[in-house]
């Protein structure tokens, strides 16, 4: 992954805030479907947890944001701002490279975020956070194995990769079952599908993922 796919992620947020914003009578959107901001709002943080790390000043920002009020649909100018923000010195080549950002011993951080997240109440986000901190322990460990995790510079999808991996040998295949499950999660939630889990099942998916990350070195 590279600067111009963090950016386009970012420009994606933004886009649907501004697209929001048209159909609005308010500024903070609050005239708009709670789901659609709180959707709008957990692709925010999850965007800004996984580009800046969790000790960023952006994501300590968030922090404070939702610390103020436990609401995530409340926060969306505000989150959207921080991602506005990221945006611009991620532009302005302020930022290093995700490979340069996140390493192996700062992965615990951001299951630790996911943890508090879904204890206060926001699975969402929780799940997306946790979710991408295995997809990017699966590129690590994909490089060390060799397996190829880009193609043609755009991210091998990550239930092909953990096929690759199980067949390279980096794991076992009971490990690769673990792992599917635990996409899938990620990707109900990647989708809106929030009602096909609950908070249980996402406190398991983070032990679930914190083991393997202490298991499966990258």
């Amino acid at each position: 992954m590279n600067n111009e796919l963090f950016k386009k992620q970012l420009d994606s947020i933004i886009e649907k805030f501004d697209e929001m914003g048209r159909k609005a009578e308010h500024n903070d959107l609050s005239d708009l479907p709670k789901a659609d901001r709180q959707s709008l709002v957990t692709r925010g943080i999850a965007s800004v947890h996984r580009i800046s790390g969790v000790n960023s000043t952006y994501s300590l920002e968030i922090q404070r944001i939702i610390q103020k009020q436990p609401h995530l649909h409340l926060h969306t100018s505000s989150v959207i701002g921080v991602v506005k923000a990221l945006n611009e010195d991620l532009e302005l080549g302020y930022l290093q490279n995700l490979a340069e950002i996140v390493h192996s011993e700062v992965f615990s951080d951001f299951l630790e975020m996911s943890k508090y997240l879904n204890e206060n109440g926001y699975k969402d986000a929780s799940a997306v956070i946790a979710g991408s901190t295995l997809e990017s322990h699966l590129r690590k460990v994909a490089s060390k194995h060799s397996v190829p995790f880009e193609n043609n510079g755009k991210p091998v999808k990550a239930n092909k990769l953990n096929a690759d991996l199980t067949k390279a040998g980096a794991y076992e295949l009971l490990d690769q079952k673990n792992v599917t499950a635990w996409l899938d999660l990620r990707n109900n939630t990647a989708h809106g599908n929030y009602e096909e889990y609950e908070s249980e099942q996402v406190k398991l998916l983070i032990s679930g993922v914190q083991d393997f990350i202490t298991r499966i070195r990258a």
